[in-house]
């Protein structure tokens, strides 16, 4: 059991309780009330976190772009992506998005639930005035007595008569337990961790936003690239048509050859809508993410050649446990149920309680506070739970649970933290790679077409051979853009995984219960 001092405001409320009071009748009560100056926290026993933080990432320092300096992430992580648009798309976000709107009025609850976890430290005071006035009739009021008459015996005469009282009383009223096992204190202290994760949540809400936006958006100009690709595709299938139907009015062509490239054709017109769809699908996503109606978005796509994908040093994993706020929020729910198992464990010992009562009372108002009308009561009330039904220890039970519940899930959360960064990682170095061979791919496949269409001019390849080096370019070229997609959602994830530009410091607040918890 350990021994601890209340907290500073605590002790300055019962002091000034004290001072308050009438002077002559501080002395019967200033033991008593000392006694709420001091008490003890009952120890949880409970498990701690383990310590499971890898010594390194698996893919660490084999991702990013060549030639480019490591960039940390910072508050404004998503401007090293060198896209003003994006620039300000996230600051419409931060300031519009109805997600974060509502983490934070969470925070603002979870702020007064500590004002009211914190008022049992206190004494409870109250004024009561008050003036009665109470009459009774001279038939509520009868008595009898005898009288001695002639005849040596004695005769009954009722007596009767009406009176009217009056009373004028002043008083105060108080009432306080001793938290003298901490119940009230681990509450408090539950509500005040319970707080911080609702700041660390919100930082989640806003990663996440802010994670969605950029993924969205760059969602939206690669759509807005493969639908140029995809009409390009078009305008040279069309030209190829154009070619065969002239070869086949001068004789030298077939018919077969012409239903071929206008299938071609077909299809490429077919791959248009869905493209279309999709892209309207992700403008009219992005919109909900920056809190407006989809008809109201204002929208400027870039292309992807002026995206630059920065290059993140993933640091150590150590490190990581401070640089999420999703793991910060599960550790700081951790830390409130393990003041809950205190203060459910306190709730089995006695409870100390007091109260008394002082002021003036007299039966005329002009002369209400004379000091002989002064009059006070002491209270000091012990109580010992016996028997509930077990329902004291079942809620210990639950609160052990609960707390059982949340380590394995920080635990987890951990586990899954690292799991994050390495996937990033490897997607950061695989489409890295992947792009660069497509690139190549592209090249390739455009040299192919043009060997294939001059081969066709001099009559030594069929038109077959061409169809196929055109479709692979038209596939090449969508597949180049999709990579591109793919290598700049695996750098947001890793800004995501590595809890973008969030930390501890930053998400603190100037109040003494944000603070990182403990064990």
């Amino acid at each position: 059991m350990t021994f601890a001092l209340s907290d500073r405001r605590h002790c300055e409320a019962v002091a000034a309780l004290l001072r308050a009071w009438p002077r002559h009748t501080r002395r019967p009560i200033a033991g008593v009330i000392l006694l709420a100056l001091a008490g003890c926290v009952l120890p949880p026993n409970v498990p701690t976190p383990k310590s499971i933080a890898p010594a390194q990432y698996r893919g660490a320092n084999k991702g990013g772009a060549a030639g480019k300096a490591p960039v940390w992430p910072s508050p404004n992580w998503w401007r090293n992506f060198g896209s003003p648009e994006l620039n300000r798309l996230m600051s419409r976000a931060r300031a519009a998005n109805y997600n974060i709107a509502a983490a934070a009025a969470r925070v603002a609850q979870a702020d007064a639930q500590i004002r009211v976890s914190g008022a049992p430290l206190f004494p409870s005071l109250s004024a009561k005035g008050s003036g009665t006035r109470s009459y009774q009739g001279a038939g509520s009021q009868s008595s009898s007595y005898a009288l001695p008459n002639g005849n040596g015996g004695t005769t009954s005469v009722l007596s009767s008569g009406s009176t009217t009282r009056t009373n004028y009383q002043a008083a105060l009223s108080a009432s306080y337990e001793l938290d003298f096992w901490g119940k009230n204190r681990s509450a408090l202290n539950s509500a005040r961790q319970s707080a911080l994760a609702s700041r660390y949540d919100k930082a989640t809400v806003a990663l996440s936003v802010e994670s969605s936006v950029a993924t969205t958006y760059f969602t939206i100009v690669t759509l807005k690239d493969r639908l140029r690709i995809a009409q390009h595709n078009l305008g040279v299938a069309r030209d190829l048509l154009k070619a065969l139907q002239a070869q086949l009015q001068v004789g030298i062509g077939t018919a077969l050859d012409v239903a071929q490239q206008q299938t071609q054709v077909a299809n490429q017109f077919a791959a248009i809508p869905p493209i279309r769809q999709q892209l309207q699908q992700n403008i009219n996503a992005l919109a909900v993410l920056l809190g407006e109606a989809p008809a109201q978005l204002d929208l400027a796509i870039t292309t992807p050649s002026k995206i630059n994908v920065p290059s993140i040093d993933a640091g150590l994993p150590s490190t990581l446990l401070t640089r999420r706020p999703d793991i910060a929020h599960a550790r700081a729910q951790l830390a409130a149920a393990r003041s809950d198992v205190s203060s459910s464990k306190a709730a089995l010992f006695p409870t100390f309680d007091l109260s008394a009562q002082g002021g003036w009372q007299n039966a005329t108002l002009n002369g209400l506070f004379n000091p002989l009308n002064e009059f006070y009561s002491l209270a000091g009330t012990i109580t010992q739970p016996i028997f509930q039904g077990g329902q004291l220890r079942g809620q210990l039970a639950v609160s052990r649970g609960r707390y059982d519940e949340l380590l394995a899930n920080y635990q987890s959360d951990v586990l899954s933290a690292f799991e994050d960064v390495d996937n990033a990682l490897t997607d950061i170095r695989q489409t890295t790679e992947q792009e660069k061979r497509q690139q190549q791919a592209v090249k390739l496949a455009k040299r192919a077409l043009d060997i294939s269409r001059a081969r066709l001019k001099q009559g030594i390849t069929d038109v077959t051979t061409v169809l196929n080096t055109e479709k692979t370019l038209f596939n090449a070229r969508d597949a180049l853009a999709q990579t591109r997609q793919a290598r700049l959602n695996a750098t947001v994830s890793l800004y995501q995984a590595l809890g973008g530009g969030w930390d501890q410091k930053t998400a603190k607040q100037s109040k003494s219960y944000a603070e990182m918890p403990r064990f």
